[in-house]
């Protein structure tokens, strides 16, 4: 039996946004619309200032990330790994929506961690999101880590954090050795996450492009696809698992 080509996916924000969740650069993005929000997820700033931590907590608890559900495109991809087609996602998104929707968490790297944990600055234990929004629900405006009474933050990467060595090391071999390699709904302008579509087309991969606006990494794309991510990432997935 012939053995099938890997696909590789980068996911981004862009993906995310059918269910709910904005994306940070985008036109309508966190960013450009409340620049001062950046702040409530810079390291220094957390980890220094109660007051932003106490911001931060709210953040979170307004936020509709635990609450969403996968969209299409989640359940498209996972519905081409069920098909038979060999997938990984390497995701920038945190929030878990590709595990939800059916892909394995084994095939999900996640490049800048998860919004449904948090880990202690001090000891490093970790435990669930929603247990520590139900801290600040019951009044608690900065919960504490229960096993050391450090400083919890979520269990993302933060501005200011490196990634993750061992997950960045992984995805960078994903994309070397991967045939395709897609990029959905990112802008390719944040690394070293940007520099995996050019890694996988410097190994040969055929790079496909699905987002609304330019990237820097279009001239280096076989295909760009400019429609929105909840119709074309299903054709094109479908497409891919008929071939």
């Amino acid at each position: 039996m012939t053995k099938q080509p890997l696909v590789a996916i980068l996911s981004g924000a862009g993906v995310s946004t059918d269910s709910g969740i904005p994306d940070y650069r985008g036109p309508q993005g966190l960013w450009r619309r409340d620049p001062e929000a950046q702040k409530l997820v810079e390291y220094d700033s957390y980890v220094s200032d109660p007051e932003i931590r106490r911001r931060s907590w709210q953040m979170r608890r307004a936020n509709r990330t635990l609450q969403a559900e996968p969209n299409a495109a989640h359940r498209a991809v996972a519905d081409l790994e069920r098909a038979g087609v060999p997938v990984r996602v390497i995701t920038q998104n945190v929030d878990g929506l590709h595990q939800l929707a059916g892909l394995p968490a084994r095939k999900v790297l996640e490049l800048h961690g998860t919004a449904r944990s948090v880990v202690c600055v001090t000891c490093a234990a970790g435990s669930s999101m929603a247990d520590a929004l139900a801290r600040v629900e019951a009044g608690e405006s900065d919960p504490a880590c229960l096993e050391c009474g450090g400083i919890l933050k979520s269990a993302t990467v933060m501005f200011g954090e490196r990634l993750d060595p061992a997950v960045l090391g992984e995805a960078m071999a994903v994309a070397r050795a991967c045939e395709l390699f897609i990029a959905v709904g990112t802008s390719l302008q944040v690394q070293p996450a940007a520099s995996l579509a050019g890694l996988a087309a410097e190994h040969g991969a055929r790079l496909i492009i699905v987002n609304a606006e330019e990237t820097p990494y279009d001239d280096l794309a076989a295909e760009v696809v400019r429609e929105p991510i909840g119709t074309a990432l299903p054709a094109l997935l479908a497409r891919i698992a008929g071939s």
